[in-house]
């Protein structure tokens, strides 16, 4: 993928980059719930952020050769980086100990309606055409079947608060994902996306160390599969899908980029089905036809000026 966000993207590197973000950030639900099997939440979090973001930077700084970002570059970075990972992810990554990660993924689904509704009524926005909002519909009606009250409240055993704090992380990654198009980022889309994971890690940071996280965390009884599910967020979760969803937020729109929250929820089922032995039923099949139709229409609907 090209850094230089002037140029037309190739339809390869949108697909390529669509695929990374539906694939990837839809497995990192479930490697979420093994890393904080035995890890603190927002320590988790922070360390993810914290490495990957210094890898990045390093890489795009002294490889790449990238230019060093301005003061004003680190303030709009860390806002950006605030509301995305430690308002968005640090929210999600508290709820799934409430929560299964498979809900969790679910209740993301209304990133989509947050970011449309945020640009359409922001000062200067762009309004939806009637194929996006179908999609957005088509989307919810998916996902509203796949949840359903009985999948939702577990048998009566939903926690209120989880749920809830999902979908304000979920409207907080939306106002960051937002602001970050129109931020004064580094022009070089991985060295904004190194920046933004070291400012959320910081800030993920200092809310486990109020929490004091650090002091009651016994570093003896970290299993392996936390350690391995904290490997692929670093790795996978963070450079590569973050780095692709960063990119595609300058040469995209955000209805269509926002159309990861609908595919993810699917992906997550698929890998509880494969990975976790959950059951697979017609109706998860036929609300994912659904979410998949909706995110077509969002797709293929002509962009706005």
């Amino acid at each position: 993928m090209s850094t230089d966000s002037t140029l037309a993207p190739s339809r390869f590197a949108l697909l390529t980059a669509f695929a990374i973000v539906y694939v990837i950030w839809g497995s990192t639900f479930l490697a979420i719930l093994f890393a904080i099997e035995t890890l603190p939440p927002f320590l988790m979090a922070s360390a993810r952020f914290l490495v990957a973001g210094s890898l990045l930077y390093a890489w795009s700084r002294f490889v790449s050769g990238a230019a060093a970002p301005s003061p004003a570059n680190w303030r709009a970075t860390a806002v950006v980086g605030a509301l995305l990972l430690l308002g968005g992810n640090g929210l999600l990554v508290w709820s799934e100990q409430r929560i299964p990660s498979g809900v969790a993924a679910l209740l993301v689904g209304t990133v989509p309606c947050f970011m449309v509704l945020i640009e359409w009524l922001r000062p200067g926005g762009s309004s939806s055409t009637g194929l996006v909002i179908a999609g957005l519909c088509l989307g919810l009606l998916g996902l509203a079947w796949l949840i359903g009250p009985d999948a939702l409240l577990g048998g009566g055993r939903a926690d209120f608060i989880g749920a809830v704090v999902v979908v304000l992380g979920s409207f907080s990654w939306a106002v960051g994902s937002i602001y970050s198009r129109h931020a004064a980022t580094p022009p070089s889309p991985f060295l904004s996306t190194a920046m933004q994971m070291i400012g959320g890690g910081v800030a993920l940071l200092l809310l486990s160390l109020l929490l004091g996280e650090p002091w009651a965390f016994d570093a003896s009884a970290v299993s392996l599969r936390s350690l391995l599910g904290l490997g692929y967020l670093m790795l996978f979760g963070s450079i590569v899908a973050f780095s692709a969803y960063i990119w595609l937020l300058r040469v995209s729109t955000p209805a269509r980029v926002s159309t990861y929250a609908y595919v993810n929820p699917v992906i997550a089922v698929l890998l509880g089905w494969a990975l976790a032995g959950e059951a697979l039923t017609t109706r998860m099949i036929i609300a994912a036809t659904v979410i998949v139709s909706g995110v077509a229409l969002i797709t293929l609907a002509p962009k706005r000026a």
